[in-house]
Parts: C-alpha cells; structure tokens; sequence
C-alpha cells in the first residue's frame, strides 16, 4: 500500500532539506488558496501640527503638508490597503488622495452638473470653533513594483484648516487635533 500521509511527528527534523526538493516542483500555482491577503508590509503618518490654507481659487486642490506616505509594494498582484483620518474645519473644505500626482478617481463621488468630488469634507459654513472628521478606507489596486507616493490633498471656498478650527482664539473652548494616513501593502 503506497503511502499517502505522513504526520509532522514522523519526520524528524533536518530529513527534507532543499537540495531534496526539485527545482520548480513548488510554484504559486501548487500553493494552497487563499494565501492571498496578507499585510506584507505597513508605511504611517501622523500630523501633529496643523495646517491651513486660504488662496483658494477654482476650486483647486493644495497638498496638506505631512500627510503624505510612500511604499514600493514587493508584486504587481499587491494591493494597497489605504487607511486614515482627517480633521479639519473651513469653508466647504473636502479631501482627495494622489498617487504619483494622479488623483485616485475610484474614490471620488460621482460627478454631475458642477460638484466638486472628493471623498470627505470637513465642517463648513459659521461653525469656525469646530472641526470635522473625514475617514478614509480605499483599497487601490496599482499593478505597480515602483515606489508609489500617496498624499492627501484639500481644496475649499476660502479658509480650511487641518487638526484646528479656522478661528484663530487661544481658548480652552477651541481644539487642537491629529490626522494620519497609512498604507499596507496585501497580497494579491
């Protein structure tokens, strides 16, 4: 009778080594599903200190200064699991997220008429002693082995503010915040 099985406790170490293996008998293909969806490796940062920008004009996006990660992911299979959280306050201030200075389109809101798209907002209008949070969880898809920079961006109708209000009183009444973005890299 040919043997099928062996238990772990029958062979005793050091009796398979790599030279008994052939070369190309173990390949992705012949590996267990399901293998996929690993962290393979993680990039964070964390603001601290705040930001805030006020020339605004057409609507155009600014990056927002230390919110900004780069990972090289080791597969073209890899995905980038992009997670994080933005506080900030102003005039109709909403984010978006670049890599390599192209905007992510899969996680914007759906354009029509003349919106301004982005994937969160901060508080806006007469609300100048508060802030709003804005949480990202997007998992891109880049089929890349290159570096790939990820930073948030903020555009708005005048003042915004990231990790304070936009008034400017030193007042216990007022906040003071931290925003972070990271990346893992999770095989494909």
């Amino acid at each position: 009778m040919p043997l099928t099985r062996i238990k772990s406790l029958g062979i005793t170490d050091g009796t398979i080594v790599a030279g008994d293996i052939a070369s190309g008998a173990i390949t992705s293909a012949k590996l267990a599903s399901g293998v996929g969806g690993k962290v393979l490796q993680v990039v964070s940062t964390t603001k601290v200190d705040t930001f805030q920008y006020s020339s605004f004009s057409s609507w155009n996006y600014v990056d927002v200064t230390g919110l900004t990660v780069t990972i090289t992911p080791s597969s073209t299979s890899s995905k980038i699991l992009i997670i994080g959280y933005i506080s900030g306050g102003g005039d109709n201030a909403v984010y978006r997220i670049q890599k390599n200075s192209n905007t992510l389109t899969g996680y914007l809101g759906t354009q029509t008429g003349s919106f301004t798209l982005g994937f969160g907002s901060a508080i806006s209008g007469s609300i100048y002693q508060a802030t709003g949070n804005a949480v990202i969880s997007y998992l891109d898809s880049p089929s890349s082995t290159s570096a790939l920079t990820y930073k948030i961006q903020v555009t708005g109708n005048g003042t915004v503010s990231i990790n304070r209000p936009t008034d400017t009183e030193d007042s216990a009444n007022r906040i003071r915040t931290a925003s972070t973005i990271t990346v893992m890299e999770i095989a494909g």
